[in-house]
């Protein structure tokens, strides 16, 4: 005999009662109450409002689509996305899904293919996204048209060959959305954009994805032992936000590192370049951006559920670089500021212990030099979050 288990469904919470909820405790806009890292049913409402709302998301670097008929697959919050350099050498971003039953259609990562297969019905679409045939067409329904078929195709937008996207219609254009962000993306992008991609390292932290972003500057040479052992403190820097949405950067001088014993080898984190502005850029929701030493990376994130953000390091070098330099950097990279790098490597554990007091029912506090203007803030203080806060609170309906 076989017996069956019958699961009762998970309770849906209506949104309308968590917000009341969570807006009677959110009587302070530098307090925030916990529940909004670990609820849910504000995670699911997060992915409307944000990730499918009037946002731009990074999701590739023209130099990972270093060829016609390139491609690379990302996701924009739960919805799968293919972001292709058509036949026509234009770059487009589509639902990486088969218009016919769903399917997805690409697993790999990034690689070449002039078309894309469905597995399932061996339904065949073209790299420009365009619906090109399948097996039984004569016998398909009547009112069928190829051009209804098409890859469902997202706005895209690009600065210094950084791809981003939108799915909603009233999203601003990216320049606006980026305000005074826009030059210091160009910053760590060596401005030109004529980049080589050098590797990818990727990580799932045991974190709510705000969690993972509201990573502020102060911390740095509290928490990093790498960032004291080497002399990287620094000072006020040029801090830049851009109000309302709350996107903010630090641009500061790379101090060389003077020999003290503490690496085995020294070179690792040596700066052989010309530029020598070093700079990070967090742009809301999710991506960051750093440019430190000779290293460039940009972080592409994205949430899998309300304790989980996964993490794809993308590292890059300059096209004007010799072989030589191209191989500092890519040995650079990969222990200085990747999830296991010299200067990095304590923020799993820390995002870990945060999210495992999610659900205590206190509140997260901002007050470090909070009391001073956004224009007044300094890479060793918490202004720069707070803006990003007073724009989510109000996105997500907990303003009073």
């Amino acid at each position: 005999m076989v017996h069956t288990t019958i699961t009762e469904p998970e309770t849906v919470t209506d949104y309308e009662q968590v917000r009341a909820s969570i807006a009677a405790r959110f009587t302070n806009p530098l307090d925030l109450p916990k529940e909004i890292f670990s609820d849910p049913t504000v995670y699911r409402e997060e992915l409307e409002r944000i990730f499918y709302g009037p946002y731009w998301h990074p999701v590739a670097h023209r130099a990972e689509l270093g060829e016609v008929n390139s491609f690379k697959t990302t996701w924009l919050g739960e919805v799968p996305i293919l972001v292709s350099r058509g036949a026509d050498d234009r770059i487009r971003a589509f639902v990486n899904t088969c218009t016919h039953r769903g399917t997805l259609l690409e697993q790999r990562e990034v690689g070449v293919a002039r078309e894309f297969q469905c597995p399932y019905h061996r339904w065949l679409f073209n790299s420009n996204g365009e619906f090109c045939g399948a097996p039984g067409e004569r016998e398909f329904r009547s009112d069928f048209d190829r051009k209804d078929y098409a890859l469902p195709e997202l706005r895209v937008s690009e600065i210094a060959g950084l791809i981003f996207v939108t799915r909603h219609p009233e999203t601003p254009l990216l320049e606006t959305f980026l305000g005074e962000c826009a030059d210091p993306v160009r910053d760590c992008l060596i401005d030109d954009g004529d980049l080589t991609l050098l590797g990818y390292q990727k990580v799932v932290y045991k974190t709510n994805w705000k969690t993972y972003f509201d990573n502020d500057f102060y911390h740095a040479p509290l928490l990093h032992t790498g960032f004291r052992i080497m002399g990287w403190q620094g000072g006020k820097g040029d801090v830049r936000i851009t109000q309302p949405v709350g996107h903010f950067s630090v641009g500061y001088q790379s101090t060389p590192y003077v020999d003290n014993g503490y690496l085995a080898d020294p070179s690792v984190v040596q700066f052989r370049g010309t530029d020598d502005r070093a700079r990070v850029v967090a742009l809301r929701p999710v991506t960051v951006m750093t440019k430190h030493v000779d290293t460039i990376n940009v972080r592409f994130a994205r949430p899998r559920g309300v304790d989980r953000t996964e993490v794809s390091y993308a590292f890059f070098g300059h096209a004007s670089d010799t072989e030589e330099y191209r191989q500092h950097r890519v040995r650079q990279a990969s222990n200085l500021l990747g999830p296991s790098g010299f200067i990095t490597i304590e923020d799993a554990a820390v995002f870990n212990r945060q999210q495992m007091t999610a659900d205590d029912g206190t509140l997260a506090r901002f007050v470090k030099g909070v009391d001073g203007r956004p224009e007044d803030a300094t890479q060793n203080d918490e202004i720069g979050n707070t803006v990003g806060w007073a724009n989510y609170r109000k996105v997500m309906g907990f303003d009073h």
